[in-house]
């Protein structure tokens, strides 16, 4: 289980939670998971009840509580432990890291690809001639296209055969008509 999993993981508590009246709180958009601090124990750690409990009217420890019992349902984690004011402390089964491995392998370069398709924006990109700011460009369409974007990059000048070649950076100096959602310059 990734720390981009866990994370939505917690953000379904949080929802569920609301949803069931329990706590009354926006619900953010994200929720921070990370290794535990000194002091803190399991897998991971994530420091959300202390930043809705002032929302909910209740101590960081009685939020962390509620969470507790809805991560506990999914059954995903072999504990779910509160400690100190109120974190929340999570240990995922042992054969978490092993799963993760085989996600990857099964999914290949595919890993980390959206499923759902074409997410409905259209990005251009703006770059200059010049190898750096080709190369970053070229990840950050990437990372873009691997989340369902539609991306074209246009660089301001001829870039050598060799950076498509070599590096693997794919960048045009015109093409067809293309009117993107929103335009960005990379290293102006």
């Amino acid at each position: 289980m990734t720390p981009a999993e866990l994370s939505r993981t917690v953000l379904h508590a949080v929802r569920r939670a609301v949803d069931e009246g329990e706590l009354s709180v926006t619900v953010p958009e994200r929720v921070v998971v990370a290794p535990p601090g000194p002091g803190g124990c399991g897998d991971y750690a994530t420091s959300i009840a202390l930043q809705l409990a002032r929302e909910a009217g209740r101590t960081p420890r009685d939020v962390a509580e509620i969470l507790r019992a809805r991560l506990l349902d999914e059954r995903r984690f072999a504990d779910v432990a509160v400690t100190g004011p109120g974190f929340v402390n999570l240990s995922v089964h042992s054969t978490a890291s092993a799963d993760l491995v085989g996600e990857i392998l099964r999914r290949g370069r595919r890993y980390g690809h959206t499923t759902a398709g074409f997410s409905g924006t259209a990005l251009k990109i703006y770059c200059r001639a010049e190898v750096r700011a080709v190369v970053v460009t070229d990840v950050v369409a990437r990372l873009a296209r691997s989340q369902g974007d539609l991306v074209r990059v246009v660089c301001d000048g001829r870039p050598a055969p060799e950076w498509k070649s070599v590096l693997g950076a794919d960048v045009s100096t015109r093409g067809p008509r293309f009117i993107p959602d929103r335009s960005v310059t990379v290293c102006p």
